[in-house]
């Protein structure tokens, strides 16, 4: 479990606890309030390739274009839930501090949609139900790893062994892990999409100093931790 020493307490991040509630809501209600087995509600606003590519070369129903936004709210299962908002916990925090509380989620839906276009684009036959926030995820991770690189994060294993990694060498590993080890089942170029989108995030809006030039306690934070 990751978990970063250098994060600053204030201000309480709205956003991305608001993000995790949605998350866990849609995931009981999806299961009519159980925890477990597969999606019962919601399954049909999970993404599949193929449709959303006939819907939007013109094909005579619409609605899967609207997956490209439902399926990031959706899980596969308990495990795939608590991971992922493990993550978005630890690293959202800075992030939506860093580049704003309003632009944030906005940031956030992109980030996703772009991991899902990566998706569509890497396997565009693959009719398989693809769901989860971990694209959207990845563009937190990857505006974190250009704004904080040198924070640290510490890893817990089975609730008692820790080490600590610097931020680059954790998400640096985790994109290349995305790119370089097959995943059964799992949308990879979706989480190195998002990845990429994010960093794309930081450089265009002006890169890391001038982001957090009105935010000199993260400056610090991060300078603190080199």
């Amino acid at each position: 479990m990751p978990q970063s020493v250098d994060q600053h307490k204030e201000p309480v991040p709205v956003i991305t606890w608001t993000l995790i509630l949605l998350n866990v809501l849609v995931y009981i209600a999806d299961r009519r309030g159980g925890l477990f087995g597969a999606s019962i509600v919601y399954g049909d606003l999970s993404l599949r390739a193929p449709e959303v590519i006939s819907a939007i070369s013109g094909g005579s129903d619409r609605f899967p274009i609207v997956t490209l936004f439902t399926s990031m709210f959706l899980h596969g299962g308990l495990m795939h839930l608590l991971t992922n908002m493990m993550f978005l916990g630890v690293f959202g925090p800075p992030v939506e501090q860093a580049v704003g509380a309003w632009r944030f989620p906005l940031y956030y839906l992109a980030w996703g949609i772009f991991a899902s276009a990566c998706h569509i684009y890497a396997a565009p036959f693959r009719n398989v139900p693809t769901l989860g926030a971990s694209g959207a995820i990845g563009g937190v991770l990857g505006c974190f790893f250009l704004l904080f690189p040198s924070n640290r994060i510490i890893i817990s294993l089975l609730g008692w062994l820790e080490y600590e990694m610097r931020a680059w060498l954790l998400l640096g590993a985790w994109f290349l892990y995305q790119i370089f080890v097959p995943q059964e089942g799992v949308a990879t170029w979706a989480h190195a999409g998002g990845f990429l989108a994010g960093m794309l995030t930081v450089l265009v809006i002006g890169g890391r100093t001038a982001i957090l030039r009105e935010h000199p306690e993260l400056i610090e934070l991060d300078d603190d931790a080199s």
